[in-house]
């Protein structure tokens, strides 16, 4: 791991995770009634301080995103191939979660499959696959801007809980208290 990687334009930088996650993201968007992709992108009821502290976190996401396309992978390396199985396991674990919320009806709060474990694992397994991408580039910088901007992208998730809460009530709340937000955590 470096502090500071050597940054250059490469077929076999961090980019390729980037791509196969929004590969993975853009099919399913493709193929998903209109309906449902406007409802995965519903900032309705955000208070502005929730709006604010996604926006920071969206920058220091950004700084990350760009130091993974402009870093080498570090192939042939113990962490690469780590990260790779990493990566590939938030791939499914996004798609599959994608699906789960698709096929849960507008009137019900998203509770099946990947959603029994998280109450949002869509961002957990795209996580995985963003980590798994600062840990195959090795890089220090990427990795902080990375655990900043999921730091700051937990107020738009507390956001997205309060309006599902006024949305669903009671079944959300009860919801809320059987399933942990982050798998295992809080």
């Amino acid at each position: 791991m470096e502090v500071f990687p050597e940054l250059k334009l490469g077929l076999l930088n961090g980019w390729l995770f980037l791509g196969a996650l929004v590969l993975v993201d853009g099919i399913c968007f493709l193929v998903f009634p209109k309906a449902v992709v406007k409802r995965l992108w519903d900032r309705s009821g955000w208070e502005r301080k929730q709006v604010i502290f996604t926006v920071m976190g969206k920058v220091a996401a950004l700084v990350c995103l760009v130091l993974i396309v402009l870093t080498p992978l570090k192939i042939g390396t113990t962490v690469f191939a780590v990260s790779v199985v990493m990566a590939a396991v938030g791939l499914i674990g996004v798609a599959l979660a994608l699906i789960h919320f698709r096929n849960t009806p507008f009137d019900q709060p998203v509770s099946q499959g990947l959603y029994r474990i998280s109450r949002h694992p869509q961002i957990v397994m795209a996580s995985a696959v963003l980590l798994g991408a600062c840990i195959a580039i090795g890089s220090w910088t990427a990795l902080i801007a990375f655990f900043i901007a999921r730091a700051l992208s937990h107020f738009g998730i507390l956001a997205e809980e309060e309006a599902c809460l006024k949305q669903y009530g009671e079944p959300y709340q009860t919801y809320m208290q059987r399933v942990p937000r982050y798998f295992v955590f809080f």
